[in-house]
């Protein structure tokens, strides 16, 4: 393994233009898909993660989600610096920042400038990259029917893979696509930049100010980046109202956020099983019950 941090070191001292040569190297928690190393020369740090070869095209997408979020001007991101393979490993550089807890003014701050990135806006939904949401490929054909978007590259691929997964809510499901229009009758979002998996597990504070990271971008309704934060815990309520009176939400969220977050929990059955079916059944016959 100590030939790949060489290489990586060469990578990175021609995209800083600056020599770097690692003198330690530490792992440190990466979440469950990846595994992850702090690189430090004595001067500079660097967060790293690493996967198998394979994996370099869901690295080259996180960097380019990373660089949409940041033309935005609105959340802070981690810069990448470079990716590549070595030694039969995929790697992405990120700037390493001293992370720390998101308190309720962090929080708060993040909610205005969420709403300020999800004013980025582009004419189709999806994204010029195909990435992945966990390791699951997450498909960005971009189109200008958001209904559609959703029904084919989200739900209809997330029930596709829970079926081969043994675990068929495709009765249900094929149901709710059929009639998803009736979810979007008064309502009619514009494409905006998404963070795409926004968790309280991918956001932290740096001085004080809001940090966003393990991004699965793409241009989609604002309300799908707004639902996941309500899925595992939900942020603060000054997260919300911040949000909210920088830019209000439509009535139907309510009932839409139900809708977005089975992707989410179809997409966790899918990684890890367990009691994920279950959940997404309730949700699927909360949906359908909106629609009798």
């Amino acid at each position: 393994m100590d030939t790949i941090w060489a290489s990586i070191a060469q990578r990175v001292s021609e995209a800083t233009g600056t020599p770097f040569v690692v003198k330690s190297h530490d792992a440190v928690g990466g979440g469950c898909i990846n595994s992850a190393t702090v690189l430090e020369d004595g001067r500079r740090r660097f967060f790293v993660k690493l996967n198998d070869a394979g994996r370099l095209a869901m690295f080259e997408a996180e960097a380019e989600g990373l660089k949409e979020i940041a033309q935005s001007r609105s959340v802070q991101v981690p810069r990448p610096v470079c990716f590549g393979t070595d030694d039969g490993s995929a790697y992405l550089v990120l700037e390493h920042l001293n992370l720390t807890g998101a308190d309720g003014h962090c929080l708060e701050q993040l909610g205005r400038e969420l709403a300020q990135m999800h004013r980025a806006t582009q004419k189709n939904f999806g994204w010029r990259l195909d990435n992945t949401i966990g390791s699951t490929p997450q498909i960005n054909t971009p189109g200008t029917d958001w209904i559609e978007f959703w029904r084919e590259h989200r739900l209809g691929f997330q029930l596709d893979l829970a079926t081969r997964n043994g675990r068929n809510l495709m009765r249900r499901g094929e149901r709710l696509m059929a009639d998803l229009g009736e979810f979007f009758r008064a309502y009619r979002p514009t494409p905006s930049l998404l963070h795409g998996d926004l968790w309280g597990g991918n956001v932290g504070a740096v001085g004080g100010r809001p940090v966003i990271f393990d991004p699965a971008v793409y241009y989609g309704d604002r309300e799908a980046d707004l639902a996941m934060t309500e899925l595992f815990g939900g942020f603060s309520s000054r997260f919300y109202q911040a949000y909210r009176e920088t830019w209000p939400l439509d009535t139907g969220y309510k009932v839409r956020k139900t809708l977005y977050n089975l992707y989410h929990v179809l997409n966790h059955f899918n990684l890890f099983g367990g009691g994920y079916a279950s959940q997404a059944e309730r949700m699927l016959d909360s949906l359908l019950a909106e629609l009798r």
